[in-house]
């Protein structure tokens, strides 16, 4: 027996609403939770402290946006203990996953987290978002903690391909981030989401690279 059972029916459940197979997902969702538990307790990884809140509102809020992430390759920039990019790379095996992260403490755990995960495609980028040098190599990049839309495309946008997305986590719909975007960048759409079990608006908002402007920086 797990030694997060007492949350396999409340993760099982979120996952059956977001159209996830538990069967699986299930195991290797708790082996991370148990991880992230057990090193936050040592190296500070997150504010969330009880893991039934981490469930809740970093499990599964991550995977809220995985029907718009198939396959291809993304950044996750500022990762942070690995959110959105563990569980969406754990629920999209044909997705490369690209964990940025400057935090030293914070990228110990993450080559942790990928080794007992056995997650072979997803890797760790010990940098911050600005000085990692793969321009042009990405289809999508995302960024759950990091700020405005501006902000995410000054550090994060040469990352993508022409014609590339970046995926960005809200709450409510950031209208006035959208008519502050820079020129080259375009929005693309806004779906509101549903967390499991969590109160308030989720949107992900989807902004465009123009690909007649490929190095929109």
């Amino acid at each position: 027996m797990h030694a997060l059972e007492h949350l396999r029916p409340e993760l099982t459940a979120g996952l059956a609403a977001l159209e996830l197979n538990s069967d699986v997902l299930a195991e290797k969702l708790l082996d991370y939770l148990q991880l992230l538990e057990k090193w936050n307790k040592a190296y500070n990884l997150t504010a969330v402290r009880d893991v039934h809140e981490m469930l809740i509102k970093h499990v599964l809020d991550s995977l809220a946006m995985h029907r718009f992430v198939e396959s291809g390759s993304l950044a996750d920039l500022g990762t942070g203990p690995g959110l959105p990019g563990i569980p969406l790379a754990l629920a999209k095996p044909g997705l490369q996953v690209s964990l940025v992260e400057s935090n030293g403490k914070k990228c110990r755990f993450l080559r942790e987290a990928l080794r007992v995960l056995n997650l072979g495609n997803a890797r760790v980028i010990e940098s911050r978002a600005e000085a990692v040098q793969e321009s042009g190599q990405y289809d999508l990049i995302t960024a759950r903690a990091l700020d405005r839309l501006a902000g995410i495309i000054e550090v994060g946008g040469h990352l993508l391909k022409p014609g590339g997305q970046l995926l960005a986590m809200k709450g409510v719909q950031p209208d006035e981030e959208i008519a502050e975007l820079p020129a080259g960048w375009q929005f693309a759409g806004s779906h509101r989401l549903r967390v499991p079990g969590l109160a308030g608006e989720r949107h992900l908002v989807i902004v465009a690279s123009n690909p007649a402007n490929p190095h929109n920086q």
